[in-house]
C-alpha cells in the first residue's frame, strides 16, 4: 500500500493564496512583536488556511505487475543451413527453462522471418514490436533473438525500439564457415528485342582464399556462355534479347568444398524484351471495300509504325496524261523490297496481282526474306485465283495453298476447324462456339488445292479459308476471301475481326504468347500455375524443380481446347523450372535475388552495436568448442546485463493502483473539532 496527502481546495487557487499571504503576514507580526499566545495564533491562523485547502489523507491498493521479455526466433531458410536448426531448437528449450523460473517474468515467444514472398529478408525486429505492440514500455525487461545474424531490419539506433531495456542476440552457426555467391552490381529490366544488354556480375567468397571460378550462363535456360573468372572482379556479360517478354537470364558459378550452400552461386535477371517499333509494309492491289480494314487495325496501334501503298496506277495504264501533271507517289519498289525489306517485321498484300509494279527477283527476295524469318500476309480475292496471281511467282515456294482459279460466290459462315479451336489465333474468338457461329456471312471465297500448313478456318463446303504456315524461320497466313470487312462494318452484327487479325498479325511476327506449343508458368501470389499449350490430342507430364533443387512431377488436366494446367502452392522463394523433356519454362517467384541468400554466413557484427547500445551481448552459441548457453540473470540496480557466462534482463516495479481510500481531514465532525479546539486554545489562551 502507498500513503499520502492530496489537497482539494473548496475555494478557487487564487483566494487560497491571497489568504495563506495574509496568514503568513499576520504570523510574521506576531512573532515579530513578540506578542502574547503569537503560537497559538499562528496555529490557529494554519488551522483556517489547511480547512480553505481542504487536505485529505489518500491510501492507494497497488498490485504489482510482471516484466515482460520477448523471445524471438529466426525462421528464415538460412536458418537451415549445416546445424543451425539444432542448435536454435536447443537455445529455445534452455532458454523456456530458465527464464520459466525467474518470478515476476512474463515470457512471449515469436517465431519471425519466415519466406512467404511478400518481403525481401530476416525481419525479426518487426515481429517483436508486434509482440510488444500491447506492452508499456515500463514494463519491457528486454529482447533475446535467436538467430544467424543476417536480420535487415535492424534499427539504427537504440531509441527506435520504443522501449529502454537491453536485447541480446544469441547467434548460430560456427566461425569460420565457407560461402560462395554470384552477386549483381547492375542488370537491365528492360531492353529492345534484337540487341544486346550488359549484366556486370562479381562472384565473391567468404572464408575461402581468392581465385578462379567457373561460371555458366543459361537465357531461359539455354547455355548461351561459358567463363573463367578472378572472384572478387567484377565481369560484364552481354545478353542478346531474342523475343519479347520476359528473358530469363541465369549466373550460375560452381560450387566450393565445404561451403554451406550452392543456393546462392546462381543469380536471376528477368529482362523484359519490348519491340521498338514494329515496321509493317502494307501493298494494296486496287482500291476496294475491305480496304481501310487492314489499314485502321493497324494505324490503331501505336506501337506500329505502317508504310502503305495502294497501286492506283500499273504501268499498263496508258492514258496519255502527261508525267508533269501527275500526282501519284512512285511506288519506290527498289528501296522497299531490296534495300530494307529486312527492316520490315510483316509484308502484307492486299488484294494484290502481278500488274509490273514489281519484277519477279523482287519476289524471289520476298520468298528469302520469309525463310529468313520474315512474315507474309496475303489477304486474297478474286486476283488470287486470276491469270495474274502472286503465286506464279517465286512466292510459291512459301505459299501454303495454290489457287485452282475458281472463285465461289456464295453465302458462308466462316467456322473453325477442329486445329482451328486449339490454335491460339482463333481459339476462343467470340462467337466461335455457337453452331453455326454469332457472327455474319461472307459470300466469297477462293477455291485452292494442295494446302500444306494448318488450316485453322474453312467455309463451305470444308474449303480452306484461313491457313497457316511455317516457312524456314519465318511465316506465312493466306486469308482466302476480301470479306473481312463485312465484319468490320458490322453487317449482321458484324464478327470479331479485331481479335482475329491482331492475333493473326501477331503471330506472324512471332509473338512469344501465341506461339502452338508453348510451356508457360504464372504466379498469382503463393499460386504457381503450370499450362501447356499445343495442338496434339495429350500432353506429357510435367518435371517441376523447386529453388531448393527438388523435383516433382505434375500431370496436367485440360481445362480447354488446346490447354492444359495444373496449379499449386508455391512454398519456396526463388527460381522455378518446368520442363515436359522438350519444351522448358521458367519463373521466379518472390525477389530475382532474396538478400536472405545475398549472404548467408552466420555472424554477430550485424547485431553487436545495437545489443551494445541497449546494455545488451551478441554472443555466439558456439565459438568452436561446443555450444554453451549463458545464463539469464534478473537484474534491478544496474545498467550492466551482460557477463562472461552471463546476459541479464532488465525487471520492473511497476504496478495497477486496484483500490484508492480517503479520508478529508477538514471536512465533518473531525474537521469541526479541529477548527474548534484551535479557537478554544487560542481564547483559552488570551483569557490568562
Amino acid at each position: 500500500m502507498d500513503y499520502g496527502i492530496a489537497f482539494a481546495p473548496i475555494v478557487p487557487i487564487e483566494v487560497l493564496w491571497a489568504a495563506i499571504a495574509a496568514a503568513v503576514l499576520i504570523a510574521a507580526l506576531l512573532v515579530i512583536g513578540r506578542s502574547r499566545g503569537a503560537l497559538v495564533r499562528v496555529g490557529a491562523l494554519a488551522c483556517l488556511v489547511l480547512a480553505l485547502a481542504n487536505p485529505s489523507f489518500t491510501r492507494e491498493d497497488r498490485e504489482p505487475l510482471s516484466s515482460v521479455a520477448v523471445v524471438v526466433v529466426d525462421k528464415s531458410p538460412s536458418q537451415s543451413f549445416g546445424d543451425r536448426t539444432a542448435q536454435t531448437q536447443a537455445a529455445r528449450a534452455a532458454l523456456t527453462q530458465r527464464l520459466g523460473r525467474i518470478p515476476g517474468l512474463e515470457v512471449r515467444t515469436v517465431e519471425a522471418g519466415e519466406a512467404n514472398g511478400e518481403t525481401d529478408g530476416t525481419r525479426l525486429f518487426s515481429a517483436l514490436g508486434a509482440a510488444l505492440s500491447d506492452v508499456p514500455p515500463d514494463r519491457v525487461a528486454g529482447a533475446i533473438l535467436i538467430t544467424d545474424g543476417r536480420v535487415h531490419d535492424v534499427p539504427s539506433d537504440a531509441g527506435a525500439l520504443g522501449f529502454s531495456a537491453p536485447v541480446h542476440a544469441l547467434i548460430t552457426g560456427h566461425p569460420n564457415e565457407r560461402d560462395r555467391r554470384v552477386a549483381l552490381i547492375s542488370a537491365p529490366r528492360f531492353g529492345i528485342v534484337g540487341q544486346s544488354q550488359s549484366i556486370v556480375y562479381r562472384v565473391e567468397d567468404s572464408g575461402i582464399s581468392p581465385g578462379v571460378a567457373q561460371v555458366v550462363i543459361r537465357r531461359d535456360g539455354e547455355v548461351i556462355d561459358q567463363r573463367a573468372v578472378r572472384t572478387g572482379e567484377a565481369v560484364r556479360a552481354q545478353i542478346h534479347l531474342p523475343h519479347a517478354g520476359a528473358n530469363i537470364v541465369e549466373i550460375e558459378t560452381e560450387q566450393v568444398p565445404g561451403e554451406l550452400t550452392p543456393v546462392n552461386n546462381r543469380a536471376v535477371v528477368s529482362i523484359d524484351g519490348v519491340r521498338d517499333k514494329l515496321r509493317v509494309l502494307l501493298v494494296s492491289g486496287e482500291p476496294h471495300a475491305g480496304e481501310r480494314t487492314w489499314r485502321n487495325l493497324l494505324k490503331s496501334d501505336a506501337n506500329v509504325d505502317l508504310v502503305h501503298f495502294t497501286i492506283l496506277r500499273p504501268p499498263e495504264k496508258q492514258d496519255g496524261t502527261p508525267i508533269n501533271e501527275l500526282s501519284l507517289i512512285a511506288f519506290p519498289t527498289r528501296e522497299l523490297f531490296q534495300q530494307k525489306i529486312n527492316e520490315f517485321q510483316l509484308i502484307i498484300f492486299d488484294r494484290y496481282a502481278r500488274q509490273g509494279v514489281l519484277p519477279i527477283i523482287y519476289f524471289d527476295n520476298i520468298a528469302r526474306y520469309v525463310q529468313d524469318g520474315g512474315a507474309v500476309l496475303v489477304a486474297a480475292g478474286p486476283d488470287y485465283a486470276s491469270p495474274t496471281t502472286i503465286w506464279k511467282t517465286p512466292l510459291d515456294a512459301v505459299l501454303p495453298a495454290e489457287p485452282t482459279g475458281r472463285t465461289s460466290e456464295v453465302a458462308f459462315r466462316p467456322r473453325l476447324t477442329d486445329l482451328g479451336k486449339r490454335h491460339p489465333v482463333t481459339r476462343g474468338l467470340e462467337g466461335s462456339n455457337a453452331d453455326p457461329p454469332h457472327w455474319s456471312e461472307w459470300y466469297r471465297i477462293v477455291d485452292t488445292r494442295s494446302a500444306h500448313g494448318t488450316t485453322v478456318m474453312e467455309g463451305p463446303d470444308n474449303k480452306p479459308l484461313l491457313v497457316l504456315s511455317r516457312e524456314g524461320q519465318g511465316r506465312v497466313a493466306l486469308l482466302l476471301s476480301d470479306h473481312i470487312w463485312l465484319w468490320a462494318r458490322g453487317y449482321e452484327d458484324g464478327g470479331p475481326h479485331l481479335d482475329l487479325l491482331r492475333r493473326l498479325s501477331h503471330w506472324l511476327m512471332q509473338q512469344p504468347d501465341l506461339e502452338e506449343e508453348a510451356l508457360r508458368m504464372f504466379a498469382n501470389g503463393h499460386e504457381l500455375t503450370v499450362q501447356r499449350q499445343t495442338m496434339a490430342d495429350s500432353v506429357t507430364d510435367v518435371t517441376l524443380t523447386s529453388p531448393s533443387g527438388a523435383t516433382r512431377t505434375l500431370v496436367l488436366d485440360p481445362v480447354e481446347a488446346g490447354v492444359w494446367r495444373k496449379s499449386f502452392d508455391a512454398n519456396e522463394m526463388g527460381l522455378w523450372r518446368a520442363t515436359d523433356g522438350k519444351l522448358t519454362a521458367l519463373i521466379n517467384i518472390g525477389p530475382a535475388n532474396p538478400r536472405e541468400f545475398t549472404e548467408v554466413t552466420s555472424t554477430p557484427d550485424v547485431l553487436s552495436a545495437l545489443a551494445n547500445a541497449t546494455g545488451g551481448d551478441a554472443r555466439r552459441l558456439d565459438n568452436g568448442n561446443g555450444t554453451e548457453m549463458p545464463r539469464v540473470v534478473p537484474v534491478r540496480s544496474t545498467d550492466t546485463f551482460k557477463g562472461g557466462d552471463w546476459i541479464g534482463l532488465k525487471m520492473r516495479d511497476a504496478s495497477v493502483v486496484r483500490g484508492i481510500g480517503v479520508l478529508p481531514i477538514f471536512t465533518g465532525l473531525l474537521g469541526m473539532l479541529l477548527l474548534l479546539g484551535s479557537l478554544a486554545l487560542t481564547w483559552a489562551r488570551e483569557g490568562r
